[in-house]
């Protein structure tokens, strides 16, 4: 008679991890791609929003960026209740909500109408990404993540690509259709996904391993087990409630270099298909198409590079690395603008080293936060660092209005996302090497 193991194979291991990730990781992907699209959809919309509703670069810019105003007041809050009624209906919330908020875009008329859509949209969405990074917490070890939450980074890139490839195609041929322009049926069709999503969430979510009807009780407790021995190893720097999370020096350090990353991500993102189109490049649907390449590229970067980071379990190297890159490949963008195949280069290398630095920054939080300290936590990070994604696009619009060019916005944010890079590397200390914590 065969005797069973008494501790489980490294086999079983990555059997009930694959598990894991099938089951949630997919609905994950799927929902980010949606809420990147409608978030940065409108860097679509203005190619024609602008000359229809009379628009400077400035109202776009300010537009884009009061979307994370909205972000940042809502973050926080929306991940303590997280903690306390659970994922499937603090998911459910966001998304219909968004949805709504989304689709109604298509009616925007004014600048204020602009600035306060906008707002919603970033109030409503606020806590579904730190909601998603507390909750694959519940579910993932340390040693594991960084490689799983690369996927909802591979999820902005494909967002990339089929943002360029859908929004480009609505633009050029749904224009004029019931009365309305291109840009308003990109709003509306782009905005509707969410909803659905929305409301599959409660049938495909679990709130944790515990609840999990799919998983064996044998399951259950490995994955307990695992999470536990993370805790534990952490106990020494770990923050486990918001109020020591608040006093941790290391939160603001990190919020500060997520600020400057935020900058770095969203500077392409806001901006990729007006650099396009003042490469030379009019027909929409062209324009939606050489998009979708550098995001292309970045989708396969951001794994290699997140499973480079898991497998040798180092983040500070590997995100300066990517950092001090993507800063001088934003920085050279200035310099191309007139060759269409040097601006999609560079383009790709900005989009694969700059996304590729997401995962790896968003592994180290949890090494220093735990328990209602990583909720509050994760989310004052990211609420914090996303006040870059409203300065980004506010600043280069003001640029790009008062002197005609983009070059000395792309020069302050290239500088920006070096100085986030180095700052981590030489300040910050390594996760695996336990800091004692000020009294």
């Amino acid at each position: 008679m065969q005797t069973q193991p008494a501790f489980p194979t490294p086999d079983a291991e990555q059997k009930l991890y694959r598990k894991v990730a099938l089951r949630i990781v997919p609905y994950l992907f799927v929902a980010y791609v949606v809420a990147f699209l409608d978030r940065v959809n409108i860097g679509f919309a203005q190619l024609q929003m602008k000359g229809d509703l009379g628009f400077s670069d400035a109202v776009y810019g300010l537009g884009a960026g009061v979307f994370f105003l909205g972000y940042f007041l809502f973050e926080v809050p929306s991940n303590l209740v997280l903690q306390r009624i659970g994922a499937r209906r603090t998911f459910v919330r966001i998304m219909v909500c968004w949805g709504l908020v989304s689709a109604c875009m298509a009616f925007v008329k004014t600048p204020s109408m602009l600035y306060a859509m906008r707002f919603l949209l970033g109030a409503f969405e606020a806590g579904f990404f730190p909601g998603i990074i507390l909750y694959l917490t519940f579910w993932f070890p340390a040693s594991r993540r960084a490689t799983v939450t690369s996927w909802l980074f591979v999820a902005v890139a494909i967002a990339g690509v089929l943002g360029g490839l859908v929004s480009g195609t609505i633009m050029q041929y749904a224009g004029g259709m019931g009365g309305l322009a291109g840009w308003q049926w990109l709003f509306i069709i782009e905005g509707v996904p969410a909803i659905g999503l929305g409301a599959l969430a409660w049938w495909v979510l679990d709130d944790s391993p515990a609840k999990a009807r799919w998983l064996t009780d044998d399951e259950k407790r490995r994955l307990q087990a695992a999470l536990d021995a993370d805790e534990q190893a952490k106990r020494h720097v770990a923050s486990a409630s918001f109020r020591e999370a608040l006093r941790n020096p290391r939160v603001y350090l990190l919020a500060a270099v997520y600020f400057t990353l935020t900058c770095g991500t969203m500077a392409v993102s806001f901006w990729l298909p007006a650099l396009i189109k003042g490469a030379g490049v009019t027909d929409m649907l062209h324009v939606g198409l050489y998009s979708a390449i550098p995001y292309g590229i970045g989708a396969v970067g951001i794994v290699l590079v997140s499973r480079h980071s898991d497998r040798y379990r180092e983040r500070r190297v590997h995100y300066a690395v990517c950092t001090i890159g993507g800063g001088l490949a934003l920085s050279m963008l200035a310099l191309t603008t007139d060759s269409l195949a040097s601006l999609i280069g560079l383009l790709s290398v900005a989009v694969v080293l700059t996304f590729s630095a997401l995962p790896i920054f968003w592994s180290i939080p949890q090494e220093y936060l735990s328990g209602s300290g990583a909720a509050g936590g994760v989310a004052l990070i990211s609420s914090l660092g996303q006040l870059g994604s409203f300065f980004s696009p506010t600043m280069i619009g003001w640029i790009k209005t008062t002197t005609g060019k983009l070059d000395n916005g792309l020069y302050l944010l290239a500088m920006l996302l070096i100085a986030g890079g180095v700052t981590l590397y030489f300040v910050l200390a390594d996760a695996r090497q336990p800091v004692q914590e000020p009294a």
